[in-house]
């Protein structure tokens, strides 16, 4: 293979792992911003119960939390050799992510709403990482 050609199919490889970087970043902003501002949207469309108006708090706490990993999602996007460890890391965690979600979704029928969540999650690592591989050296 020429270095041309090699270099080229390592583009592809990084422009693909970029987007889906942003696209998890997307992803992850778009629910925060629904936690704060609509949680009801989600858990109706999801049909997942939402917590008593005590503990939304514990939302709020998730949407801070998923902000700040879209801001390192868009770090990783921008600069991935500089941050290849926050991909390293954004793999492992979406398919944690995905099998706990998964795990959740078995334990009752009230909770057959993650069934999708896991699944974008589980998608996100599994782009993340066969995006990844072939240019992580």
């Amino acid at each position: 293979m020429s270095v041309k050609t090699d270099f080229a199919q390592r583009f592809r490889w990084l422009a693909l792992l970029r987007a889906s970087l942003v696209l998890g970043a997307l992803y992850d902003l778009g629910f925060a911003v629904l936690m704060l501002a609509a949680p009801g949207l989600p858990a109706r469309l999801l049909h997942l119960p939402l917590p008593p108006p005590e503990a939304m708090f514990y939302l709020w706490v998730m949407a801070v939390l998923l902000t700040i990993l879209a801001g390192v999602y868009l770090l990783a996007a921008h600069d991935s050799r500089r941050y290849s460890g926050v991909i390293a890391v954004a793999i492992a965690g979406r398919l944690l992510g995905g099998l706990v979600l998964a795990i959740a979704a078995l334990r009752g029928p009230d909770l057959a709403g993650l069934w999708p969540l896991a699944a974008a999650d589980t998608a996100f690592g599994l782009a993340h990482a066969v995006f990844w591989w072939p240019i992580r050296a």
